[in-house]
């Protein structure tokens, strides 16, 4: 099982945590922005729409952090990540997928325009964008700030997928520009999910971001090179 990941990326750091916690040990292939690993063919070829994270297990390739997180658990059946009871599964799927519509739309927005982009792409941020993303941002930090007081976890009382989807982003959360003050719990939330010893086994020096780890060989694809790449046309999406 290969697990194609990038140092620093939020998406695949919530992905290693996830199998470490679960016991998995995917062998992690990793891909360099600076050399333009994540936007090559034959990273196209595992994933079209080349970006992080992409699993490749025995042949069956699967993109999608969040998808990819469900697929761990199924491997591990019983595990309290994701509780085979359905009012659970149903509260961190819930959670799961306010992530993906409306937190982490405006967060790794204002992400990409203030830290990726100059950081790891070499282009400058687009102000225009991070000034319409921070008040969205707001509304929705607000939202999580209400719904973790007095908590620890998202759902229940112990870790789960909706802590890790929403708490692997925390490299950024000072990183951004936008004013955390009035969010008393969700700060805690992310100091919490920072000391998280999975969690934290993922984190990386700023400088170190998107760069192959010293000593690892260029990334090369295993996945059949004959066929034509399926690149996900960004301009149209």
């Amino acid at each position: 099982m290969k697990l194609y990941v990038s140092k620093g990326v939020a998406n695949g750091r919530k992905v290693r945590a996830v199998a470490d916690h679960l016991g998995l040990k995917p062998e992690l292939v990793w891909l360099d922005f600076h050399s333009g690993d994540v936007f090559s063919e034959a990273f196209a070829r595992i994933n079209p729409t080349q970006r992080i994270p992409a699993l490749d297990d025995d042949g069956f390739l699967l993109w999608e952090s969040t998808a990819i997180i469900r697929y761990f658990c199924a491997l591990r059946p019983g595990n309290a990540l994701y509780p085979d009871d359905i009012r659970v599964r149903a509260d961190i799927d819930r959670w799961l997928s306010w992530d993906l519509a409306h937190y982490n739309q405006h967060y790794s927005l204002i992400a990409l325009e203030s830290v990726v982009k100059p950081r790891l792409l070499g282009l400058p941020a687009d102000e225009e964008i991070i000034r319409w993303a921070v008040p969205h941002l707001h509304a929705n930090a607000a939202v999580l700030d209400r719904h973790l007081a007095g908590r620890r976890y998202l759902v229940g009382d112990a870790l789960t997928l909706a802590d890790y989807a929403i708490g692997a982003s925390e490299f950024f959360q000072h990183r951004l520009p936008f004013d955390w003050s009035a969010y008393p719990s969700l700060n805690a939330f992310y100091d919490r999910m920072r000391a998280e010893p999975h969690l934290l086994a993922t984190a990386v020096a700023p400088e170190e971001m998107g760069r192959r780890p010293e000593g690892v060989e260029p990334f090369q694809s295993a996945v059949d090179t004959t066929a034509p790449a399926r690149r996900f046309d960004h301009s149209r999406a």
